[in-house]
């Protein structure tokens, strides 16, 4: 299990490195919805698979909006891939610090802290996720209202800078 979770998280630095250098929408919105299942597994991995599962879910809903205006306003008739050279050393830039911070940060890490949120599961009788997503209702109930409250307010501000003077979000550029 524990080289599963290296190689998800492997996955997961390798997919926000792919998603952070490469500047076509087209293909950071794939990394984006790569990371966000790799993210997913990582949550499964240490026990929360309610939790990933609605993460997931929600996460892919709000990417399909967010890809469908990127590809809307981006007019590139052959964007820049994954293989073309500004993306590969901004690509090999961003492991290389990645690297760094993870040997200045290496001393810290060992495998016995990755313990799974269900490890006394035979003395309860609730999941530790259930539980979790029952708390966040209950006591953070006026958080996820101003959250909402501000991701529809942020929905409302992007449509109305893409608008443009009189064709609407979907024009040619």
């Amino acid at each position: 299990m524990t080289f599963v979770m290296y190689l998800l998280l492997f996955s997961l630095v390798l997919g926000l490195v792919a998603v952070a250098s490469n500047p076509s929408p087209y293909f950071a919105a794939l990394g984006l919805v790569v990371v966000a299942g790799v993210g997913c597994g990582v949550l499964v991995g240490h026990g929360g698979p309610f939790l990933s599962l609605v993460l997931f879910l929600i996460y892919l809903g709000g990417m399909l909006v967010v890809f469908a205006y990127s590809a809307a306003l981006a007019a590139e008739p052959y964007p820049e891939s994954w293989g073309s050279q500004s993306v590969l050393l901004y690509g090999g830039m961003y492991m290389v610090g990645v690297g760094l911070v993870s040997v200045l940060f290496w001393g810290g890490w060992y495998e016995c802290s990755w313990v799974l949120a269900d490890e006394l599961g035979e003395f309860s009788i609730f999941r530790a996720d259930v539980g979790g997503v029952a708390l966040m209702y209950s006591s953070g109930g006026f958080m996820l209202a101003i959250s909402a409250w501000v991701l529809l307010l942020a929905l409302l501000v992007v449509l109305e800078l893409t608008r443009g003077i009189k064709r609407g979000a979907l024009r040619a550029v």
